[in-house]
């Protein structure tokens, strides 16, 4: 019982990790990088579906993202969607591709988004420490139900504690990297 308690807590903590890595792919930290577009999607005859199901999207340059749709019909739409998304792009298109000039960062932009990227990785330790409370509950009821013994409840305690430092230190080396690329010029 309890270490499927552990078991639990250390999985919820690896996909509270992973979804702070895939908001920080969408952040754009000064060079071309596709999963920009990731959370932008497209009005496609009535359903909103996201640029890169309706589209090939490469980086063949260090500044530019070139989105290339299945359907050429869809140009019009992709681009509304890009600068309703508010990336900062400004898409220009021959016809066939939409090419996405990625624009030097500002220094006050910079710092914009090394403030998002710690929102985004306060949110994760808040999510992470929910999960280490509700893993304690389910220990001390447990224990309170005798299917753990008194040890085996500060056994998981502990092992709990180390697991959620462990994720917590792995999240600040995670965002110490991102503001590095942010502030790189």
């Amino acid at each position: 019982m309890y270490n499927e308690i552990k078991a639990t807590a250390k999985e919820k903590m690896e996909k509270a990790k992973a979804n702070l890595m895939d908001s920080l792919m969408t952040l754009r930290a000064g060079r071309a990088n596709p999963h920009v577009l990731d959370k932008v999607t497209v009005d496609y005859y009535g359903a909103k579906t996201p640029i890169s199901q309706m589209a090939s999207i490469s980086t063949p340059e260090a500044r530019t993202i070139l989105i290339q749709p299945y359907d050429t019909n869809v140009i019009a739409n992709i681009e509304k969607a890009i600068l309703v998304a508010d990336l900062g792009f400004n898409p220009s298109n021959d016809g066939k591709v939409i090419r996405l000039m990625v624009p030097q960062l500002t220094e006050e932009r910079r710092k914009d988004l090394v403030k998002l990227t710690k929102k985004y990785g306060e949110e994760a330790k808040v999510s992470m420490r929910n999960i280490r409370r509700k893993a304690l509950a389910e220990l001390k009821e447990a224990e309170k139900e005798h299917l753990i013994s008194e040890d085996e409840l500060h056994l998981g305690e502990d092992d709990v504690q180390e697991i959620i430092n462990a994720e917590i230190k792995g999240i600040d080396e995670i965002l110490k990297e991102k503001e590095t690329e942010i502030l790189a010029v």
